[in-house]
């Protein structure tokens, strides 16, 4: 693609970055069979082709974002099934994250969106916050239809009460900061396990999980202080500072380990959060303080099924005799291009794994998309559950937790996550999902 940008403009490493971006793209198309906004609604400028050619008139002639651009890019998932497939491997990802920038910069948006965003950067990544947030939406959720059917703002609230679970979980009962130690008699290695904010609260199960599969198989977990949530939630809605604050206190965090007892790995639990943290290094990469810090890290960093099919998890304790749907999640097989090893790991441990057809259109979760974008969402995940339930599966597996959420919500197939499965397999309690199918099974025969 040819662009027009002044040098003065390219002196702005940012806009520089995205002039290379711009200029990889030949107009082909591919991008726009695989856009799930595209797939659904047909038009040009909510495809990755269409939104580049915005996004490159608003960079070019260095003006303000205005309604348009805005409703297009806020439509864009950020799932980067554009970025399989694009054969000239232009780099979507960091072009639209510059764009929600800018956007952040330069639009005031309408009050009722700025109150929603706000709301969501200043609770789902703590925490705390959220899980009191969960106590007030438990009381709030049977307004959730209600809410939805009334158009507008109203029903984004609506979309955020509904995905409330309809009751809080406990907490988990690993919970950081803090040392576990390898079960076995020799330690193997030493890695830090990524807590997460979101997940933590919706499914600490998840982080327990994964905890004792480690230390059956001989690993020292260390939970360390100081880590806070990875900054993806604030870095897609554009507020770039914010989501640097986050990556250098995790920087700093995970490096204190890295550089005092060692670190063999950081492993994340939730796709989204290692897409984010995978690119810590090109994020902080102007500041001299923390980018080679924050590449060693983003170099460290591991889904916790990359990690695994790299060990031995020893022989399953049981044959689960279960079929479960493989459901991957975006920013798994499209950010950090991990697509064997998931599925690789519940064949190993005895299930029949099914592909999902369409497997490579988004579920509609998208980090906060789900609420900011309810309608779309919706839809998307209407026809994820239907290409999902065409499989006729007992399970359905993730490895992501707002896929989770979302599918959850569409289906009354117990989805869990890959490392719950892998638990219970190699020696880990039986998840209540699974004990309710195994005896559903058994009271059918």
């Amino acid at each position: 693609m040819q662009t027009n940008f002044t040098a003065e403009q390219l002196k702005d490493t940012h806009v520089a970055e995205s002039e290379k971006i711009l200029r990889k793209c030949v107009h082909c198309g591919f991008c726009t069979a695989t856009c799930p906004t595209f797939t659904l609604l047909g038009d040009e400028l909510d495809s990755p082709r269409g939104r580049i050619y915005l996004i490159k008139d608003m960079l070019e002639n260095d003006r303000p974002a205005d309604e348009k651009i805005v409703k297009h890019i806020d439509r864009c998932l950020s799932c980067l099934a554009c970025m399989t497939t694009c054969p000239s491997g232009v780099h979507y990802m960091h072009l639209v994250d510059h764009a929600r920038v800018h956007i952040e910069k330069t639009y005031k948006r309408p009050l009722s969106d700025r109150l929603m965003r706000g709301v969501l950067a200043f609770v789902l990544p703590y925490p705390k916050r959220f899980r009191m947030a969960l106590i007030g939406a438990f009381f709030g959720r049977p307004l959730a239809g209600a809410l939805k059917a009334l158009g507008g703002p109203l029903a984004k609230i609506g979309a955020m009460l509904e995905l409330a679970p309809a009751r809080a979980p406990m907490r988990g009962q690993l919970e950081g900061p803090g040392v576990f130690q390898a079960e076995t008699g020799t330690r193997k290695g030493r890695v830090a396990l990524l807590s997460g904010c979101a997940q933590p609260v919706l499914n600490p199960g998840i982080n327990d999980a994964t905890i004792r599969l480690l230390k059956r198989a001989g690993y020292e977990i260390v939970l360390p202080k100081g880590e806070v949530c990875c900054g993806a939630l604030v870095h897609h809605m554009g507020k770039e500072e914010a989501s640097l604050e986050n990556a250098r206190r995790n920087v700093d965090a995970w490096m204190a380990e890295a550089e005092g007892e060692g670190l063999d790995a950081i492993l994340i639990t939730a796709s989204g959060c290692g897409t984010t943290i995978k690119d810590y290094g090109f994020m902080l990469r102007e500041d001299p303080a923390y980018a080679e810090k924050a590449d060693k890290v983003s170099k460290l960093s591991r889904d916790i099924t990359e990690f695994l099919s790299d060990i031995e998890l020893g022989t399953p304790d049981i044959e689960p005799g279960l079929t479960v749907a493989y459901h991957s999640a975006c920013s798994m097989q499209h950010g950090q291009k991990i697509t064997r090893q998931p599925k690789d790991l519940l064949k190993a441990a005895g299930f029949r794994v099914k592909d999902v057809p369409e497997g490579h259109l988004c579920c509609g979760s998208a980090g906060t998309y789900n609420i900011l974008q309810p309608e779309i969402a919706r839809r998307l995940r209407d026809r994820k559950v239907a290409n999902i339930e065409s499989t006729k599966p007992d399970l359905i597996a993730t490895g992501n937790i707002g896929c989770m959420t979302q599918i959850g919500l569409g289906t009354g197939i117990p989805i869990l996550h890959t490392a719950e499965l892998l638990d219970w397999v190699y020696g880990g309690p039986e998840p209540e999902a699974v004990t309710s199918v195994r005896m559903a099974q058994q009271a059918a025969e």
